[in-house]
């Protein structure tokens, strides 16, 4: 059984975490080379949680199932 909620978690993480590198590779002229595989391996989560879920996800789901992946590896 997969854990959506955690694969979304991650891939949100992932594509947060790009924009600081694409930003970073566009103002020094570079290539963004790994802001965009995380930006491709953020999206592939994101859309396997979403289609992998049966009904897929509101937006108001969406951080009731980040608050649970949190909380069930923080306590």
């Amino acid at each position: 059984m997969m854990d959506t909620d955690l694969l979304l978690t991650i891939g949100i993480l992932l594509v947060v975490l790009t924009i600081p590198s694409l930003l970073s590779a566009w103002t020094e002229g570079r290539a963004p080379r790994v802001g965009s595989i995380l930006l491709i391996a953020g999206g592939g989560l994101i859309v396997a949680a979403l289609t992998h879920k049966p009904g897929g996800y509101t937006f108001a789901d969406i951080p009731t199932a980040m608050m649970s992946v949190i909380g069930r590896y923080v306590n």
